[in-house]
């Protein structure tokens, strides 16, 4: 027979086995039989260090088997790639937002399992997100197969020490998100790939993936105390008036960091996809609303910086205002001749619009321009959203947009332009990134630094006032100033702004005395369509918003530093006791 014919099947190899071991015993009898008691003793010593040999070489050939040749690398394609390290993400004081994190996959081969029931049994009672068609699918296979991911360790620990054949574990990295809902709109959420999807997690990726290998942390802008006391006084007034919708967002005004934004839905980003787009919708950057007479403040910016108006310039709201195809009228009719002044503390449509017609349309739309309102609020947030504008800018245009009609933008934006206008007037980029301290940032002019200081104290009387609009977001001893905002909502069936649905706000800056240059903090509370409370009174800005944003001024201001002074009240019209009521 030639060398080719041999076969070296199993066969083969048990007889050369068992020719060996009857040769070995024959050694030993003769080494008896000669009374040689050395090579008896040798002998039994070369056999003993022959099994070990032959046990290890057992154990390589194994090894190597299934290094090389199993099929214990298919079947995974359930299993989630092993995804790229990112970063942690703190706030701007070192408090920790979303970190990567050991877990575990858990695997099943059911070449090993012994009882199938029983596996099947004990995995379901202790893993109630596995899903049963993954299980019951690994289980009938033919190969080892990923059945579920992001096992904590404790998890894997209770689970292992169950003993149960054929299941297997392999570490991999999760990504978590450790304060849950908190500002999770924010700080976003990565896939398991390792790529950020919303949020700063999105907007950063980069710089977040680029300071894994160096564990060095990426701090945002919010710090978790604003970003904690605006949700609550937030969600405090969502459960009053139940809004569809709600935002909260409190920036520094003079390094356009965003240090709070929270949104109402919310969700959870170590599970996103439990929750509907709605809830994961970023409102504050990515919805866009007909803000209402917010607007007044930058119709009245323009008329100061444009020379049109003073604060003492006088407009007639005697009786409703005609403009291009509408017919004006004020929510709360004063019937009389205002002041800018008294136009911005009483909100009327009437005054704004005939300022706005003697600022003319080209004029309004340059200012609109340089405000940021005719584009994405400028962040590193991809998720902003273009606003809506005018096609034309004309007298019509000027009747809508003057008192914050016919122009939708983001709260955002809005955040962004008042921000600019009470820095000393300059439109600075909004950013979730922390900025070194000491850090002066410049943009574009957008007005005078005189404009800017008559528009603080402007504001500050809107709510010093007992006849100001925003009274109720008084905090005794900040000087709060601010703008409330009720816009109708377009009804697109039937074809005119709705009587009952609504977006109500109120944009704050604090403190308000001082120089253009000191500390000055911007916040904005905005509810959609929120409902009349039990005291049946109509939800408009001054009513829903305005009280949210004194009790989270008066809360964040100790995080800020800034301490209560004495009070300023500019404009104090004649007549204190007079009361206004605002648009609708």
């Amino acid at each position: 027979m030639s060398l080719g014919q041999i076969s070296f099947g199993p066969s083969w190899f048990s007889r050369r086995l068992t020719g060996f071991m009857w040769g070995l015993e024959h050694a030993f009898e003769r080494a008896r039989a000669s009374g040689r008691a050395e090579d008896d003793t040798r002998l039994r010593i070369f056999f003993v260090l022959f099994l070990f040999s032959l046990g290890f070489l057992v154990l390589a050939l194994g090894a190597t088997r299934a290094t090389l040749f199993s099929h214990a690398a298919e079947g995974d394609a359930y299993a989630p790639p092993i995804g790229a390290a990112r970063a942690d993400l703190v706030d701007r004081n070192g408090q920790m937002l979303a970190a990567d994190l050991l877990h575990y996959g858990l695997y099943i081969d059911p070449r090993e399992i012994w009882d199938a029931g029983e596996t099947r049994r004990v995995l379901t009672a202790n893993l109630p997100d596995l899903s049963a068609d993954r299980l019951e699918k690994a289980l009938k296979g033919g190969r080892r197969v990923f059945v579920i991911g992001g096992l904590t360790p404790e998890v894997r620990g209770h689970i292992h020490d169950l003993g149960l054949p054929g299941v297997s574990f392999e570490p991999e990295s999760k990504r978590v998100y450790p304060l849950g809902y908190t500002a999770a709109h924010i700080i976003g959420f990565a896939d398991t790939g390792g790529q950020g999807l919303a949020g700063a997690e999105a907007a950063l990726n980069d710089q977040v993936r680029e300071g894994a290998p160096t564990n060095n942390a990426v701090p945002l802008s919010i710090d978790l105390r604003i970003q904690a006391a605006a949700e609550d006084e937030l969600y405090k007034a969502v459960a009053q008036f139940r809004p569809k919708g709600a935002v909260a967002i409190v920036t520094n005004v003079h390094t356009g960091e965003i240090l709070a934004m929270a949104n109402y839905p919310t969700f959870d980003p170590n599970k996103p996809g439990a929750y509907s787009l709605d809830a994961r919708q970023n409102k504050a950057a990515n919805a866009i609303y007909e803000m209402g007479s917010t607007f007044k403040g930058f119709t009245v910016a323009t008329g100061l910086d444009t020379g049109v108006a003073t604060p003492s310039s006088t407009f007639d709201a005697t009786h409703p205002f005609q403009l291009g195809y509408r017919t004006i009228h004020d929510y709360h009719a004063t019937h009389a001749v205002l002041t800018l002044v008294e136009v911005f503390q009483h909100s009327s449509n009437i005054g704004t619009a005939r300022l706005g017609e003697q600022i003319g349309p080209e004029r309004l739309h340059q200012y609109f321009d340089r405000f940021g309102l005719t584009q994405p609020a400028k962040t590193e947030l991809l998720e902003t959203a273009r606003p809506l504008t005018p096609r034309k800018w004309d007298t019509d245009a000027i009747a809508s947009t003057s008192f914050g009609h016919g122009i939708n933008v983001t709260p955002l934006a809005v955040a962004r332009a008042y921000s600019g206008l009470t820095n000393g007037g300059e439109l600075l980029p909004l950013t979730i990134k922390k900025l070194p301290p000491g850090t002066v940032v410049h943009g574009p002019r957008m007005v005078s630094e005189q404009t800017s200081a008559t528009l603080l104290q402007i504001m500050r009387s809107n709510v010093s006032c007992p006849c100001g609009s925003g009274k109720s977001a008084n905090v005794p001893g900040l000087n709060v100033g601010g703008k409330t905002g009720t816009g109708d909502k377009w009804d697109p069936v039937a074809k005119h702004y709705s009587t009952t649905r609504q977006v109500s706000s109120f944009a704050a800056v604090f403190p308000t005395d001082g120089k253009v240059s000191d500390p000055r903090y911007f916040v904005l509370v905005l509810m959609d369509e929120p409902q009349r409370d039990k005291t049946g009174a109509d939800p408009t800005g001054g009513i829903v918003a305005a009280p949210a944003v004194g009790k989270i001024v008066e809360r964040i201001a100790p995080f800020l530093g800034v301490q209560k002074r004495a009070e300023t009240n500019p404009f104090t019209p004649a007549d204190p006791n007079a009361s206004a009521g605002e648009e609708h």
